[in-house]
C-alpha cells in the first residue's frame, strides 16, 4: 500500500520510516486539504492530524483512498458519512493520552489557581512583590469533571490525589468506578456547573456537544470559579465566554483549546488573514481585557514525548492491521 502521512514532523518521518518499512510512504509537513491532495492522488492510506480536512472534496480527488488512519482520538475532522458511502474505513487513536492531558489540564488549574503565569511575567519586568498574587487551595474544593471516559477517569484521580471533592457529569455513567475513586456523578450538568468551584470539560465535539457551554450555561456557574478546556474548542461559546469573564462569573480561565483556533496554528495569520477578523477580535480582546485570569496553551495538552510515541504506534498498528482484514479502532 501506499501511506501518505500530513502534518509531520522531521523525527516523525524518521520513526513511522523505521516502523513501516517495506511500505511506500510518503510524507508531508502541510495539512491534507484541496492545495495539496493532487500530490497523494494515487494514495490508498491517508493519515493526519486534526488539522486536516478529510471533507467530500479532499476524498474525491483520492480515488484509491481505503483507509484514513487520524492521529487523533477525535475524528470532526473527516466526513464520515462521505467515506462511509465510498466504502473508506476511518480508524483513531483511542486511548494514548489520558495521564498526559490529564497532567496538563491540572498545569492550567495550577496556573490559574496560584498565579503562576502572573508571577512569571511579573518577574520578566523585575517586579517581584506579592500584591494581587493570592492563590487558593485545590484541598476540599468542588471540581466538576464533564466526561468520564479515559482522560476524565485520570483527572479525577489527580483530583482525588489532592484532595478535592469531585462530581462528574456524562450520559454513560461507570458507577462502580465511580465507587472505587470516590466520586459523584451529577443528575444533570446544570446541577454541576451550579456545585462546581471548578469545571473541567472532556468530552468529544459533535453536534451534540457544540456550545455545551453557553452563555445560559454560565449563568449557573459559581461566582468566581474556572472554566478549564482541553477537549475542543467547539464546546465554549467564545462571546459567552468573555462575557463571563467580564462579569465576574469566571475569576480564571485555562484553555488549550479554543473555538476557531486554526486560525492562528500560522503565524501572524490573524493579521494577514481579514476574513477571520471576528475571531481576532475575540482573541485580542480575550488577552487584552482579561490578561491575568486567562492562561491559554496552542493545543498542547497532548503534545508529549511519550504520548506522540504511542500515537505513531497505534497508528501503524491500525494500518498493518487494515492490511489484513482485520482493522481495529475503527470509527466507521
Amino acid at each position: 500500500m501506499k501511506i501518505a502521512f500530513f502534518e509531520v514532523e522531521d523525527w516523525e518521518r524518521e520513526y513511522l520510516s523505521k516502523g513501516l518499512a517495506g511500505y511506500s510512504l510518503v510524507f508531508f509537513k502541510e495539512r491534507l486539504n484541496l492545495l495539496i491532495v493532487d500530490k497523494a492522488k494515487d494514495c490508498e492510506v491517508a493519515s493526519t492530524g486534526i488539522y486536516s480536512k478529510v471533507n467530500g472534496e479532499v476524498i474525491q480527488k483520492m480515488p484509491k483512498l481505503k483507509l484514513v488512519a487520524t492521529r487523533s482520538t477525535g475524528f470532526d475532522h473527516i466526513d464520515l458519512e462521505e467515506c462511509k458511502k465510498r466504502h473508506i474505513t476511518v480508524c483513531n487513536v483511542p486511548t494514548y493520552g489520558e495521564n498526559t492531558v490529564a497532567e496538563h489540564t491540572f498545569a492550567l488549574i495550577l496556573s490559574v489557581s496560584r498565579n503562576i503565569h502572573k508571577s512569571y511575567v511579573r518577574s520578566m519586568h523585575q517586579d517581584y512583590s506579592m500584591k494581587g498574587l493570592k492563590g487558593f487551595d485545590l484541598k476540599g474544593k468542588t471540581i466538576g469533571v464533564v466526561g468520564t471516559g479515559n482522560i476524565g477517569l485520570h483527572v479525577i484521580k489527580i483530583a482525588r490525589g489532592f484532595g478535592m471533592n469531585v462530581i462528574a457529569y456524562d450520559v454513560k455513567k461507570q458507577k462502580f468506578i465511580a465507587e472505587v475513586l470516590e466520586f459523584n456523578y451529577a443528575r444533570t450538568i446544570d446541577d454541576l456547573l451550579k456545585q462546581s468551584d471548578i469545571v473541567t470539560l472532556h468530552v468529544p465535539y459533535n453536534k451534540h456537544t457544540h456550545h455545551m457551554i453557553n452563555g445560559e450555561k454560565f449563568q449557573l456557574m459559581r461566582k468566581g470559579s474556572i472554566l478549564i478546556n482541553t477537549a475542543r474548542g467547539g464546546l465554549v461559546d467564545n462571546g459567552a465566554l468573555l462575557e463571563a469573564l467580564d462579569n465576574g462569573t469566571l475569576r480564571g480561565v485555562g484553555i488549550d483549546v479554543i473555538e476557531g483556533e486554526e486560525v492562528i496554528k500560522d503565524e501572524k495569520a490573524c493579521i494577514v488573514d481579514s476574513k477571520h477578523e471576528s475571531f481576532c477580535d475575540f482573541m485580542q480582546d480575550l488577552i487584552v481585557k482579561h490578561p491575568d485570569k486567562v492562561v491559554f496553551t496552542p493545543h498542547i495538552a497532548f503534545y508529549s514525548q511519550e504520548a506522540l510515541e504511542r500515537i505513531l504506534d497505534t497508528t501503524m498498528e491500525n494500518i498493518k492491521s487494515f492490511e489484513t482484514n482485520q482493522p481495529e479502532n475503527v470509527i466507521v
